[in-house]
């Protein structure tokens, strides 16, 4: 272990700004939750009106968790927040493990650093005490942010541990994916099937089979229970899970030869396809396993929105502060209730359109970016290929989720019209979507040390969408998100001007960064 703490210190600094970002992201996804009830249901009687109809919809409980206690504030947090903050706790160990081992030996940095006076174990034991320690500020600011909200401290602390446990869990998943493959997208696809997986056993077991929920950590957690009567003794699952899966990647990193996996690489073929001589065929091939996952995805959170039809009065209260929330103060219940739908739909589909964007700062940073260039592929081509992706992957993306919100909707209703309408008025907020994208395309071109940064325009759009109205907030300040300027189809007229101006401004946006990165040195 000799070397451990040093490799810590290193670890830390390197991380300094996700161990801001994400515990702030993900407590802010709970104590957000608490807020909009709030606003929403201003008497128990809307809560229980509310209540009973989210415990009779089967599509509800799949996406969110088993229903209870939801006529309570502290009820709906841990519904709507517990199975997505277990997801996002396993990314971010994922994301801080793979660094941190996998990797580093796979650019041979590891190597270069254990032919110091290191212990075998050094990063590696680094690696998940900078992951546990990660968890640990989450489960803290999530509680703290809670019981400030006024929320039961004690079922606060439940909630908030909870998440830290979930993610000391999928921390000893993505160290055993580590030790199993030789590439770090690879122990990353592995690590997220596993996260996908423990998700869908969640789902099934809560509109199904029982049983299904208690093989699955997101299952664990929420039988902790907090809000609705607290138990801790579920935890002991998360924790042991997480000791036997670190204890197992240790096992296996004593028998696997240095600089492999135990998985063997699969060989390609011995000559490559046409299609990947040219810069679309080639970020075609680098992000079509990216692009397929978020079109799966939100086709099924769309099929999920979709299956509550018409009856929506139940979920929006009577509340004036919920129709200004909810339905931009219109008369139109059912209308404004989707626009709403469609517009969170459309900031998922900025989620995927950003990380697309960002991709190419992922291949210069490798170093895999000057090989290429000093072939007769252009700097130009390059980087267009990349933002051709991007933008028809964007275009499927929102398109699929318009899709099963139409179709959904359409078997629940009858509507069959509902198929197409449904799916285009999603595609009316694409502008937006392409302007987060272009945002980050031109931070990529000017700064790309700063690029991550496009994900606070993600942010920003969704504090509008959830807190504009609720919290007052200036109006310039909401003016910066682009669905802003949009029209709310279909609770409002499709408008070309907004639609064409905003698209413009994409444009402009993508253009600019791309000039940048063509007149600055690469890496």
């Amino acid at each position: 272990m000799t070397g451990t703490l040093v490799f810590l210190r290193v670890f830390l600094r390197r991380d300094r700004w996700m161990y801001v970002w994400w515990p702030l992201g993900i407590a802010l996804l709970y104590v957000s939750q608490g807020w909009s009830v709030d606003g929403l249901y201003k008497t128990q009687a809307e809560f229980d009106q509310a209540a009973a109809g989210m415990e009779g919809n089967a599509a509800l409980i799949a996406m969110a968790g088993p229903a209870r206690a939801l006529n309570t504030t502290g009820g709906q947090v841990t519904w709507q927040s517990a199975a997505f903050g277990a997801i996002l706790v396993g990314l971010m160990s994922m994301f801080l493990i793979g660094r941190h081992t996998r990797a580093e030996e796979e650019s041979g940095r590891d190597e270069l650093l254990r032919a110091a006076p290191v212990g075998r174990y050094a990063p590696q034991t680094a690696a998940v005490l900078d992951a546990a320690l990660a968890n640990l500020v989450v489960g803290v600011v999530t509680a703290g942010g809670l019981a400030a909200y006024g929320l039961a401290t004690a079922d606060s602390i439940g909630l908030g541990l909870g998440v830290t446990f979930c993610g000391w869990f999928f921390t000893g998943v993505a160290l055993v994916a580590a030790q199993l493959t030789t590439s770090t997208r690879a122990a990353y696809g592995l690590t997220g099937a596993v996260i996908g997986l423990a998700y869908a056993l969640r789902a099934f077991g809560d509109v199904s089979l029982a049983a299904l929920s208690w093989i699955s950590p997101i299952g664990w957690y929420q039988a902790m229970h907090p809000f609705s009567g607290l138990r801790w003794w579920p935890a002991l699952f998360l924790v042991a899970g997480s000791a036997a899966g670190i204890t197992a990647a240790y096992a296996v990193f004593d028998r696997r030869d240095f600089g492999s996996g135990v998985l063997p690489a699969r060989p390609g073929p011995a000559r490559a396809a046409r299609g990947l001589a040219t810069g679309p065929g080639l970020a075609w091939r680098l992000q079509r396993a990216t692009v397929v996952a978020w079109t799966v995805g939100l086709l099924l959170s769309g099929l999920a929105f979709g299956s509550m039809g018409d009856d929506v009065e139940d979920l929006v209260g009577d509340s004036q502060t919920s129709r200004d929330l909810v339905l931009q103060g219109g008369a139109d219940i059912v209308g404004g209730f989707y626009a709403m739908l469609m517009l969170m739909l459309a900031l998922l589909a900025g989620s995927f359109a950003v990380s697309s964007a960002l991709r190419p700062r992922g291949e210069e940073d490798a170093g895999r970016v000057e090989g290429l260039l000093a072939t007769r592929l252009a700097r130009s081509t390059w980087l267009g290929g990349h933002v051709l992706v991007t933008g028809a992957g964007a275009l499927v993306v929102l398109g699929s989720a318009g899709l099963g919100l139409g179709v959904s909707y359409a078997l629940v209703t009858g509507d069959g019209g509902a198929v197409w309408r449904m799916t285009w008025q999603v595609l009316t907020f694409l502008p937006g979507v392409f302007v987060l994208s272009g945002l980050a395309r031109l931070l990529h071109g000017v700064a790309p040390r700063a690029a991550s940064l496009a994900w606070l325009s993600v942010l920003l759009a969704y504090l509008v969408l959830i807190f504009g109205e609720l919290l007052k907030l200036p109006q310039w300040l909401q003016d910066l998100s682009p669905f802003e300027h949009l029209a709310m189809v279909p609770v409002e007229d499709f408008r070309w001007v907004p639609f064409l101006a905003v698209s413009a401004v994409a444009a402009a946006l993508s253009v600019a960064g791309q000039i940048a990165f063509l007149r600055r040195d690469v890496h």
